[in-house]
């Protein structure tokens, strides 16, 4: 069985990334840093590194996209990305999560911490993820650049491609900060 092609793509921090791998091997991977803007530039920089290897979108075995957790706003975009990208393009799209993509390149011994508002970050204890404060978490593995994380992101999809992918959902730790407004809707008028 030849190695799947599959484009990997995360927008859960203040980051734009995306990789393309050929079963372990690395194509191409680009991150960008960004507070903002990731639903703009996100659709480009994949079209950018499908140009840049020669390929194009129907070449593709599968998609990747990072779940979380992390920015509430840029794990909608990634994941509704990915949703209308796979049905689209009628392939798999799998979702990874931070913690997934974090495992397979954090050194031995060392605990997965994603950062997450007000000096706090998110911890994987046995199956069930937490949110504790920073000051409270020793031994932790080194943030990857964004690049490498999209790269981790494609590479586990790929060690378990051709597997049935259920369709990529947000992994949340906690609920988001906004509230829905409390005022009733406006009436719709016939």
């Amino acid at each position: 069985m030849t190695k799947p092609l599959i484009l990997g793509f995360d927008t859960s921090a203040a980051h734009c990334a995306a990789a393309l791998v050929r079963g372990d091997a690395v194509l191409i991977a680009i991150g960008e840093e960004m507070a903002r803007g990731q639903a703009e530039r996100l659709m480009d920089l994949l079209k950018e590194v499908l140009e840049s290897q020669g390929v194009s979108w129907a070449d593709l075995d599968a998609l990747a996209v990072g779940t979380g957790p992390g920015n509430f706003t840029g794990i909608r975009i990634g994941v509704s990305a990915a949703r209308g990208l796979a049905l689209g393009l009628g392939c798999p799209a799998y979702g990874v999560t931070g913690f997934e993509a974090r495992m397979r390149i954090a050194p031995a011994g060392t605990i997965v911490a994603i950062p997450a508002p007000r000096d706090m970050a998110y911890v994987m204890e046995g199956d069930k993820a937490q949110l504790r404060p920073v000051a409270d978490i020793s031994n932790t593995a080194p943030h990857p650049t964004p690049a490498d994380l999209a790269t981790a992101i494609a590479q586990h999809a790929a060690s378990v491609w051709p597997t049935q992918a259920p369709s990529p959902a947000p992994f949340y730790v906690r609920p988001p900060d906004a509230a829905p407004a409390r005022d009733a809707p406006p009436p719709i008028l016939p």
